[in-house]
């Protein structure tokens, strides 16, 4: 049986929007996922650690057969398979793959914490979202993607990227 998540893709090195369309045709090109929906590029300001270049965003919904532990190890094979180093947290990045909801599950893991935990404070996540998902309830606040996205703004947001 499977099951609808939600990846948000982002990149900041190199052809940034070009990384992020790899990364969506190899996700859908994965045994077991579907990509079915693919959300507008849109250009960001960076977060967390700010002194780096912009980036570009999306999200992609998929359904997949895939537990959230193997779905993960599939995100981290196609950014290391990208060229991705995991070197500074929130720094420049090739690509980065984040699942943000899958299903309804509530996962706390120490590699895997769904939904994504920073998800509120991240309009570069919540923007794309908006695209494929405005409804989704978050399992855990009840908020949905609209009121969520709503409640921060688009503080981060400078415009789309196609």
């Amino acid at each position: 049986m499977s099951e609808v998540a939600y990846i948000a893709i982002g990149s900041n090195e190199g052809d940034a929007l070009k990384n992020c369309k790899r990364a969506i045709e190899k996700l859908n090109n994965t045994d077991d996922i579907k990509v079915t929906k693919v959300s507008s590029f849109y250009k960001t300001e960076p977060w967390g650690v700010t002194e780096q270049e912009e980036f570009i965003n999306s999200a992609a919904r998929i359904e997949t057969t895939l537990t959230p532990e193997d779905l993960l190890e599939v995100c981290r094979s196609i950014e290391e398979s990208l060229g991705r180093a995991r070197q500074v947290k929130w720094g420049p990045r090739i690509i980065d793959l984040d699942i943000i909801f899958f299903g309804d599950r509530v996962i706390s893991g120490s590699d895997l914490k769904v939904p994504h935990p920073h998800l509120k404070e991240r309009a570069f996540v919540l923007k794309p979202l908006m695209d494929i998902a405005p409804e989704k309830i978050h399992p855990v606040t009840g908020a949905t993607v609209t009121q969520m996205a709503e409640a921060i703004g688009d503080e981060g947001i400078i415009g789309k990227a196609e």
